[in-house]
């Protein structure tokens, strides 16, 4: 069974916001067995929805239309649709009872014309109401292709994806299932990685596929499954994640499906009631919010500062001048300074610090563009390394946030390891 995600809006094709809802239905999909053969953003332009609608049915079994259903004259979903299913637009009780609630409850102003005919939807379409907006979805099927449309702003989208679109489509189809299983790898390159697992990937049964998915000092190798028997996809992904152990068990780090490496750091942490803070000065505060963006941080995650400032690391921080000036501000001796400090400052079990010099050009060091030195604080002392990552500040900065993170979970697993 296949899936064509359609994103509706000038505003994606000139780059004003980024598409994600394509990614969020694509994930939820994927969860179910439905794989997305195409994504594709279009203007909002009757002919060019009309095209798209048309070559999409002829691809695929499920299409899935974001945007274009707000209340003004440049939003026309709604109409289009109406002419390539041959209806037209009546009023809906139920929805037109949500939206005048909407306002009483929220709005507090009298509910206009315009805000009324959100409740005008095609005579042929399912409705799928909207819990968080006015603008309802629609649901039609035509020539045995199910043409799903959704309100573009993202977490309207996703109630009616999750609570609405997901179950309909479990209940009304055969699918396959899919498994994945992602397992990440630090320290070596795509090809390196490759050379090393070529006969592991090419004895591999046809209904299992790897992919390399790298990203800045990490390898992330993805194994997926496809298939009606899901006790053989379970043991077939499990009996590969086991070959790889044995061939690069050294550059393993982790496992996850969508799980990132901080949600993996985050859930150790919590799961053993052990606090963090991080004091990063070259990396400006990417750990922190790695950590913060996801529910629950507070339970583990103290706080953090961003000393950008050479002065800010003695004034606040209260790292030794004599230690700058011996050692250099980018050292291994002051990134263990910071971390330490932090562990006092923070009350924390574990502290994080990156001072490095991303470049373009120096700062307050000499030390070579690319430099980033990284300390992690523990109950079992200070650890502290110099790297040399590149001379492109954002890869630089990206290198530093993964290699911390990798730090730092191999020290909570030691102290963990120590404490059983």
């Amino acid at each position: 069974m296949q899936a064509e995600i359609i994103t509706i809006g000038d505003e994606i094709l000139i780059g004003q916001i980024v598409d994600t809802n394509s990614v969020f239905i694509a994930k939820e999909l994927n969860k179910i067995g439905i794989d997305v053969h195409q994504i594709s953003s279009i203007r909002d332009d009757r002919t060019h929805i009309l095209k798209a609608l048309s070559e999409a049915q002829s691809r695929v079994d499920v299409v899935l239309v974001t945007g274009g259903l707000g209340p003004t004259k440049d939003d026309i979903t709604k109409h289009t649709f109406c002419e390539f299913f041959n209806d037209s637009l009546v009023e809906n009780t139920k929805v037109l009872t949500h939206v005048e609630n909407l306002f009483k409850k929220y709005i507090k102003s009298p509910i206009s014309e315009v805000n009324k005919m959100q409740a005008l939807v095609p005579s042929k379409a399912e409705v799928l109401m909207n819990e968080f907006g006015t603008a309802p979805g629609m649901w039609l099927t035509d020539k045995n292709t199910v043409f799903i449309s959704m309100p573009g702003v993202p977490f309207e989208m996703k109630g009616i994806i999750t609570n609405q679109v997901v179950p309909r489509l479990q209940e009304r189809f055969d699918r396959p299932y899919i498994i994945h299983k992602t397992i990440l790898t630090y320290g070596m390159g795509e090809s390196r990685v490759a050379e090393r697992i070529e006969e592991f990937e090419n004895n591999l049964p046809a209904f299992i596929k790897l992919a390399y998915l790298p990203s800045l000092g990490r390898v992330r190798l993805r194994l997926t499954a496809k298939g009606t028997n899901k006790d053989l996809l379970d043991k077939e992904i499990a009996k590969a994640v086991d070959q790889l152990n044995h061939l690069i068990s050294d550059i393993i780090v982790g496992y996850a499906d969508d799980e990132s490496l901080e949600f993996m750091v985050a859930k150790m942490l919590t799961e053993n009631k052990l606090t963090l803070s991080v004091v990063e000065s070259c990396t400006g505060g990417r750990l922190a919010h790695g950590f913060t963006k996801m529910s629950g941080a507070s339970k583990y995650f103290k706080g953090g500062l961003v000393p950008y400032d050479t002065r800010l690391k003695t004034t606040i921080l209260g790292v030794s001048e004599t230690l700058i000036n011996t050692h250099s501000v980018v050292s291994t001796q002051v990134a263990a300074a910071m971390a330490e400090n932090s562990l006092k400052l923070f009350a924390s079990d574990f502290a994080v610090a990156t001072t490095g010099n991303a470049g373009p050009t120096k700062g307050d060091s000499d030390a070579e563009v690319g430099t980033v030195c990284i300390a992690i604080a523990s109950p079992r002392g200070v650890v502290s390394e110099q790297f040399v990552f590149s001379n492109h500040r954002e890869r630089t900065i990206g290198k530093a946030v993964n290699k911390a993170l990798e730090m730092l979970q191999s020290q909570i697993l030691s102290v963990l390891a120590t404490n059983k």
